[in-house]
């Protein structure tokens, strides 16, 4: 009976101690913030990236349509002087 009142108690201790490790290993996972900063770097460039090529997508459409045309007309009055 003694036996198995310190095999059980030794177990208990033994279950307390792999609690006590784990929540000390959990605790210093969560408070770690080495790696934070890139995913943050990542996420600014790809917006970066996206907005500059709608830019560049949106001034090419723009040159493209309205001022080119409309440059061209204007040169071709201005060279056209038949005075």
């Amino acid at each position: 009976m003694i036996k198995a009142v310190v095999f059980v108690k030794e177990k208990v201790t033994q279950a307390q101690s792999f609690f006590i490790l784990q929540s000390a290993k959990l605790r210093f996972a969560a408070a770690n913030n080495r790696g934070e900063n890139y995913v943050d770097s990542a996420v600014k460039i790809l917006i970066a990236v996206v907005l500059g090529g709608l830019l560049l997508a949106g001034l090419y459409a723009l040159f493209g349509d309205v001022v080119m045309p409309t440059l061209e007309t204007k040169i071709k009055e201005m060279f056209n002087y038949a005075g």
